[in-house]
C-alpha cells in the first residue's frame, strides 16, 4: 500500500496510540521518519526507539511512548504543517516558536532534519515539516 504522505501517517499512528494509552507503536521505516524520531527522543517526548528488521525491505521502527506519572501523555499535540499539496518553507528569521519554547518543530534543511531552535542557531531555513507540544 502506497501512502501519499508517510510523515502525516506516522504522526497519526502516534496520536492514535497515545489516545488509547498504548505503550508502544510500530511505524514503517524510512530515513526521514527515523530522523524525526531521533529528535523526539533527544527532546524527551518518547522513552526510546529501536529499528526492527525482518529483512531490508520490511524494516519497522518500534517507538516506546512516554507518559507523565499521572498517566497523561507527554505529547499533547503532534501535527503536520507542510502538506503534500501545499509546502511551507521558512527563512531562518521566520522560524516560529511552538508554545513559547515548550514545544518543538521539525525543519528539513540543507544540513538535515533539525529542530527549529537548532536551525536558528545554524542560520538555516527550510521546509517546516511539523510541530510537537
Amino acid at each position: 500500500m502506497t501512502l501519499s504522505d508517510p510523515i502525516a501517517d506516522m504522526f497519526t499512528r502516534i496520536r492514535n496510540a497515545l489516545a488509547v494509552r498504548h505503550d508502544d507503536v510500530y511505524i514503517p521505516y524510512s530515513k526521514l521518519k527515523l530522523a524525526i524520531i531521533k529528535i523526539l527522543k533527544e527532546e524527551g517526548f518518547i522513552k526510546h526507539f529501536e529499528v526492527l528488521s525482518e529483512d531490508l525491505k520490511k524494516r519497522t521502527i518500534r517507538v516506546v511512548l512516554k507518559y507523565a506519572p499521572n498517566g497523561q501523555p507527554l505529547i499533547r499535540t503532534i501535527k503536520r504543517v507542510s502538506k503534500v499539496g501545499k509546502r511551507h518553507y521558512v527563512q531562518k528569521s521566520e522560524i516560529p516558536k511552538v508554545l513559547n519554547g515548550f514545544g518543538i518543530n521539525f525543519i528539513s534543511t540543507s544540513k538535515g532534519i533539525m529542530t527549529g531552535m537548532k536551525a536558528r542557531l545554524n542560520n538555516v531555513g527550510g521546509e517546516l515539516i511539523g510541530e510537537v507540544s
